[in-house]
């Protein structure tokens, strides 16, 4: 196993729904342990009064506890999972991935197993005598605190999973991630190492380093690569965008040097590249964006027919795309004298643009409400955009309007979209009465 594959290994151990509950139910075991191993005398007397007045009586308490939660957990991951199921028919399955992954589910699933782990302890090591001592007796009771902080945890469960599957927390919280993935490039920007511009090594590459698995990479450690190509008097060249899926054995670096890195340098570079299983919105913008699109489509098939979560959705991406106009993206890493020392492509705002709202126009064309939301959207941006976007969102809001006058024509559509085609606060330039149609 490479680096690389070992250090994906680490990460999707982390990332994975077991590794957060593995640790909560530890935590159980270990207590579990300590219980049924250990004898402590000499407790105060007026615990006594607690104690078991027969083994079978405790036998039967913890017998009742562990059916009860095993039903408990047999319920509530039914449920969830038909949840989740039904979110994923109806949004996108991107989004089932993610839920599933949120580290409050995976605390509540731990303190289950973790509960029934403690109980089955109890249950397989005997009691000794005709009825337990009172520190066996504490643990029955300490077992039964545990049975109801999992019927309070039940309760938050259900509350979560049915919120965390209603299409505005989905919505919000791709807003809020996405958010904070823009917010990362915006301190990038404020740093003097990070430019944007034209590398011009770029067209002078004298070796290429190949990647050594497959899979989404998602992000890379920039600054150790700089730290690298300063060290060693290279340049490197990232040959793929964040976000796309490499395949083993593509030229993933270019490198720009006077002398071949060595297996051992090419490593390490390969060991900054951050693969992933899926599109993470936290660690690049451009997935939180394609995925509200991509609900927006799902919500506009015939099946679903909700253009409602489609003006939604598209609500949000306005309000990160007037975000992103206010960022210059970075592609390089310089040293002190301004040279090129990493670079790597940033998908522009005209690219973005079309990525984004083609789709939704392409399945949503036959509705008014979705077009008058697309033409609204570009009025917005409109008013953050500099000249050159400016004229890309022109060129995009003129389509919009070529559509509408092709597909609507009965007089009073006519009337209800021309007194909203140059309503509001944008700076396009937009007619006031629709393009006359073609006659034969």
């Amino acid at each position: 196993m490479n680096i690389s594959q070992r250090f994906r290994y680490v990460k999707n151990l982390r990332d994975s729904i077991a590794y957060t509950t593995s640790k909560i139910i530890f935590i159980y075991v270990v207590l579990g342990i300590l219980v049924v191993s250990l004898e402590v005398q000499n407790l105060p007397d007026f615990l006594n009064a607690i104690k078991f007045s027969d083994t079978d009586a405790a036998r039967t308490l913890l017998a009742t506890l562990m059916a009860g939660m095993i039903s408990l957990v047999v319920f509530s991951f039914s449920m969830v999972m038909s949840v989740l199921t039904q979110a994923g028919s109806n949004f996108s399955n991107k989004l089932v991935f993610s839920l599933m992954k949120e580290k409050r589910h995976q605390h509540v699933l731990g303190h289950y197993l973790g509960t029934i782990l403690y109980i089955l302890f109890l249950l397989l090591v005997p009691m000794e005598g005709s009825s337990p001592d009172t520190w066996r007796s504490l643990a029955v009771y300490l077992s039964a605190a545990m049975v109801i902080n999992s019927l309070m945890l039940f309760v938050f469960f259900i509350h979560t999973a049915s919120q965390s599957v209603q299409i505005n927390a989905i919505t919000q919280e791709l807003l809020r991630s996405t958010q904070a993935s823009l917010e990362k490039m915006k301190k990038r920007e404020r740093n003097e190492r990070f430019i944007s511009g034209c590398c011009g090594s770029r067209n002078q590459i004298d070796y290429a380093i190949y990647s050594q698995d497959s899979g989404y990479i998602q992000s890379a450690d920039l600054d150790a690569l700089a730290k690298i190509s300063l060290n060693k008097g290279m340049v490197i060249h990232l040959n793929f965008s964040f976000g796309d899926f490499v395949v083993s054995n593509f030229p993933i670096f270019g490198v720009a040097t006077k002398n071949k890195p060595d297996d051992e340098v090419n490593n390490k570079i390969i060991s900054c590249l951050d693969y992933a299983e899926g599109e993470s919105t936290k660690d690049h913008y451009i997935n939180g964006f394609t995925q509200l699109m991509e609900v927006a489509v799902k919500s506009l098939s015939p099946g679903i027919n909700d253009p409602g979560t489609a003006r939604l959705c598209i609500h949000q991406i306005t309000e990160l795309l007037t975000q992103r106009l206010k960022i210059t993206p970075c592609n390089m890493i310089v040293d002190s004298d301004n040279k090129c020392l990493v670079s790597w492509h940033e998908e522009s705002f005209d690219s973005l643009l079309f990525r984004l709202f083609n789709p939704i126009l392409h399945y949503g064309k036959g509705d008014l409400s979705i077009c008058l939301s697309l033409l609204k959207a570009f009025k917005t941006l409109s008013n953050f955009a500099n000249d050159e976007d400016k004229l890309v969102i022109q060129q995009h809001a003129e389509r919009i309007i070529d559509i509408i006058s092709n597909n609507y024509a009965d007089p009073l559509e006519v009337k209800f979209v021309e007194e909203r085609l140059s309503e509001g606060v944008h700076k396009l330039d937009l007619p006031k009465n629709l393009p006359q149609r073609a006659v034969g």
